[in-house]
């Protein structure tokens, strides 16, 4: 077998004709994802989604991608590229993609807030940064939002420490914490915080009438709704979501209406085909839950319940990005988040109820000429490296990257 180096990818054929590409795989927040080097990766950015499909096992009639790297949901189908930066004041770069179990979509036009705890550990580990003393700070770009990303988090001889005491909330077992803070998250996709200038606006439920919601864009696009609105308390689990397609529906036509109100797409059939965003979600004033691990949370131990929808898919916690939206969103004057605050909540953060526990999230918000603006936005993860070496894909999965005879 003879190694063979085209485009800028590094691959060895095997008897089986695959293609080998160095990998690692690791764990951020409560998702998971293959990290690529950009450099062992096409030249030819088009040659990528056939390569991540191949790699995660997606588009797979089964939805369980059992034969890549995926784990048949959307927080366990995702890839990262990381790069050194050549822009000021940054140390990385990092572009999402987001793939789905069933389809052959891979969508970069969000980011992942989730992920972006592993970057830095990444950066860090493979040499791409090197930190003095035992804390580092990753300043990392984001390509998919344009935004910068400040990662921190202790180092012992040079690498990132995953042991900690910090229980995340989905994830079992305890590690180390990653201080996520997210500059100027506002208007990251859309250019503005409040895509459509309003703190509070009306959509239409399909053969319903008109409910309030609020369209905002700070970490990704999101669009918020109550609860009671689609006749639910708020606490129902992922499954029982999962079980309700119409609910699902009405959902998918909420976040399909917001993308066109938000100038994300100028259609609804666009919309349909731009699922990453806006993210929607049914919130709830605080009240008692049980958790998936069957934890009792009690009304008094959080601010707001949410339940969000990731791809079609109810999210069995919260993504980061919907974290950071919903605590911008509830620093607006007349949103719906914010209407939903006990006005007796004197607590920074934001405590965020959802399918995995409690969340705590901050925003830092100013009015500018009458507008508001996101100066920041912070939330902590853990991260852990959980393999390295290479991925293999098939080469009759991947024809761009060229067929190889064997040797």
């Amino acid at each position: 077998m003879q190694p063979i180096d085209n485009q800028g990818i590094t691959r060895q054929v095997l008897a089986m004709q695959q293609h080998k590409i160095p990998a690692v795989f690791m764990r951020g927040g409560t998702s998971k994802a293959l990290m690529f080097h950009r450099r062992d990766l096409p030249t030819d950015v088009r040659l990528w989604p056939e390569l991540f499909v191949a790699a995660l096992g997606a588009n797979d009639p089964y939805g369980r991608q059992l034969d890549g790297m995926g784990g048949g949901i959307s927080s366990l189908s995702k890839v990262c590229v990381i790069s050194p930066s050549e822009r000021p004041g940054a140390d990385v770069d990092y572009s999402f993609f987001q793939l789905t179990p069933a389809t052959d979509l891979v969508d970069s036009s969000a980011s992942c807030g989730n992920m972006s705890a592993a970057v830095g550990p990444f950066a860090v580990d493979e040499g791409l940064v090197s930190p003095v003393g035992v804390e580092a700070c990753v300043r990392i770009f984001s390509t998919n939002t344009a935004r910068m990303i400040h990662s921190s988090f202790s180092v012992d001889q040079g690498e990132a420490v995953v042991d900690g005491k910090m229980l995340l909330p989905g994830v079992a077992g305890l590690g180390s914490p990653v201080r996520l803070e997210f500059k100027d998250p506002g208007g990251g996709a859309t250019g503005h915080l409040l895509p459509t200038g309003k703190p509070i606006d009306e959509i239409e439920l399909p053969g319903a009438e008109s409910i309030v919601a609020s369209m905002a864009d700070a970490g990704n696009p999101c669009v918020f709704i109550r609860a009671r609105d689609l006749g639910l308390t708020g606490a129902e689990m992922p499954d029982d979501i999962q079980r309700n397609p119409e609910i699902l529906e009405s959902l998918e036509a909420v976040r399909c209406q917001a993308s066109v109100s938000m100038g994300i797409a100028q259609d609804i059939g666009e919309a349909s085909r731009i699922p990453g965003i806006p993210k929607v979600a049914f919130l709830s004033h605080a009240q008692d839950m049980t958790t998936l691990a069957g934890e009792i949370v009690s009304a008094a131990e959080c601010d707001i319940l949410v339940r969000m929808i990731s791809l079609g898919q109810p999210h069995r916690a919260i993504p980061v990005t919907g974290a950071l939206c919903i605590a911008a969103t509830a620093r607006i004057d007349g949103s719906l988040v914010s209407g939903m605050l006990d006005t007796a909540c004197g607590s920074s953060e934001l405590r965020l109820a959802h399918p995995s526990g409690v969340t705590n999230v901050d925003a830092k918000l100013e009015r500018q000429d009458g507008t508001w603006y996101a100066a920041s936005a912070t939330i902590s993860r853990t991260a852990r490296r959980l393999m390295d070496g290479y991925v293999y894909v098939p080469a009759a999965r991947t024809p761009g990257l060229g067929v190889v005879p064997r040797s």
